[in-house]
């Protein structure tokens, strides 16, 4: 029924299917933030180990350099 009206009436077809799109748009647009998914930012990690050197060394030879050369990474918001 509701088929051949369509069918026979194209224009209404558009505009009822218009209609739907507006107001699916309208309703994502007042849609509160909370409700929107979490979406997790990429994240890297890097492992450095120096066996058999104490936390002061550790930090000096690996850590410190390995922190220079993430810091200049293109696009990195954080560290």
């Amino acid at each position: 029924m509701i088929a051949e009206t369509f069918i026979r009436r194209p224009v209404t077809a558009i505009v009822a299917s218009l209609v739907i799109v507006l107001v699916g748009v309208l309703a994502m647009l007042n849609l509160p933030i909370g409700h929107y998914p979490d979406i997790t930012p990429p994240t890297v990690s890097v492992t450095g180990t120096y066996i058999g050197a104490d936390a002061q060394t550790v930090e000096q030879t690996v850590a410190t350099p390995v922190e220079v050369q993430v810091n200049g990474t293109p696009g990195m918001t954080y560290l």
